[in-house]
């Protein structure tokens, strides 16, 4: 297969490396994503979601991209390139244009125009612009249009929500991806990217939350009216509980993680004083009972925390408890068990775990919620490269090309 006919996702955590790859495939009037393969590797040079050491980030990278480059039988060439949520900020900015044509049709480039206005928001001291994101038009003042492209008018207004993050993390991402040999075709925003497999266009437009429990943070993003609202990272992540438990128990991080993983509920109720683990079972050195409905209570209460931020964050946009298509949780941290139902209290909304939907595939793996983002990356990718990109989720999604371009350029790629 021609590496130019593949999409490859590369999802940089704190704990692993993730990547998947996948290609169209035509199904009737439309097309859809078939991963046709993925696989992951323990990631060195990387803490809380930045890269601290380059040369062991970019060890971890090459040996997941060898991983899957095997499975394939072909070489991967380029990717998109997840950001982690806890690096960025965003601020809703608008930008107006005239219209240039004569008779006054507003074309792509005056759409254009606007959103590069848009842009000339004064940012922070060392940010790089990711994403422009158009939430709404408005056309010689009638406003809540969501394409203006055809109409007719003299003066165009948008109002976007501009994403931006530190340039050192920026730059050094695109250090570690370009010293693999891939080319880096897009960074983009971790949440966002797990957000186009996990939630639908309706879901987004009724009013959505999409949460991603990863290993040291937590990001969120809020949808409606088919437009992002609102996003945050909250500090708390799967490797919380884990810390948790070696406290509670007196055991090791390693034992700690085991009992999590394999063990663990949010839901002490589920448990009675007769079900309990000897932890010689999972690798300590000497007999120790362990009952399991204190393992729950102390998961409950660290997760119980982690909700009741994630309240705050809809409470700063008016939309605690008022989410109709309710919160969707994906990430590795939410394979938990009873972490819907104990979300489903706190939250007061309906609450599903978010596995990629609309994707074909002959593995199991991409039913792993730790692989969603890489599998998102991979549909933002063919949304962005081909006829996908004209009617997907963010179809008015402009990427900072200049931005990008510098970045480029710092490393001799041509654009």
């Amino acid at each position: 297969m021609p590496n130019d006919e593949l999409f490859a996702g590369i999802d940089i955590g704190t704990t692993a490396v993730r990547v998947a790859v996948g290609q169209r495939l035509p199904m009737g009037d439309r097309e859809t994503v078939h991963i046709i393969g993925v696989a992951d590797h323990p990631t060195e040079g990387v803490k809380r979601g930045v890269i601290n050491s380059i040369e062991d980030a970019v060890s971890s990278v090459s040996a997941c991209l060898e991983k899957a480059e095997r499975g394939l039988g072909s070489q991967i060439s380029s990717a998109w390139v997840g950001v982690s949520g806890n690096q960025v900020s965003s601020v809703v900015s608008k930008g107006v244009t005239a219209v240039s044509r004569t008779d006054g049709e507003i074309r792509e480039e005056d759409v254009e125009r606007a959103l590069q206005q848009a842009q000339t928001v004064a940012l922070p001291a060392n940010f790089e612009t990711i994403h422009v994101l158009p939430r709404a038009y408005s056309v010689d003042g009638q406003t809540g249009i969501k394409d203006p492209v055809g109409m007719t008018g003299i003066r165009l207004e948008v109002e976007s929500q501009i994403i931006q993050a530190p340039t050192p993390y920026i730059k050094n991402l695109t250090k570690c991806v370009y010293r693999t040999g891939i080319n880096l075709e897009q960074t983009v925003l971790g949440i966002l990217a797990a957000a186009e497999v996990t939630v639908s266009q309706r879901q987004k437009e009724l009013g959505v939350a999409v949460v991603n429990i990863g290993h040291s943070s937590t990001s969120m993003a809020v949808f409606e009216g088919g437009d992002l609202l609102h996003l945050a990272s909250v500090p708390i992540g799967s490797d919380h509980v884990t810390a948790d438990l070696a406290i509670g128990l007196r055991t090791t991080l390693d034992i700690a993680e085991r009992i999590k993983v394999g063990h663990a509920s949010a839901v002490p109720g589920q448990f009675d004083k007769n079900d309990r683990i000897d932890l010689m079972e999972l690798g300590a050195d000497e007999r120790e009972d362990c009952s399991l409905k204190f393992v729950a209570q102390i998961v409950q209460a660290r997760l119980e925390e982690l909700l009741e931020k994630i309240d705050r964050e809809m409470v700063k946009v008016g939309r605690s408890g008022m989410l109709p298509a309710g919160v969707v949780m994906t990430g590795g941290g939410s394979k938990t068990a009873g972490l819907v139902d104990l979300a489903k209290r706190k939250l007061r909304l309906p609450v599903s775990l978010g596995y990629p939907v609309n994707i074909t595939s002959y593995t199991d793996r991409v039913n792993d919620l730790s692989y969603t983002t890489a599998i998102g990356l991979v549909q933002w990718g063919i949304n962005e490269s081909g006829p996908m990109g004209k009617s997907g989720s963010f179809a008015g999604f402009r990427m900072a090309e200049k931005a990008v371009g510098r970045i480029k350029g710092l490393f001799g790629v041509r654009t």
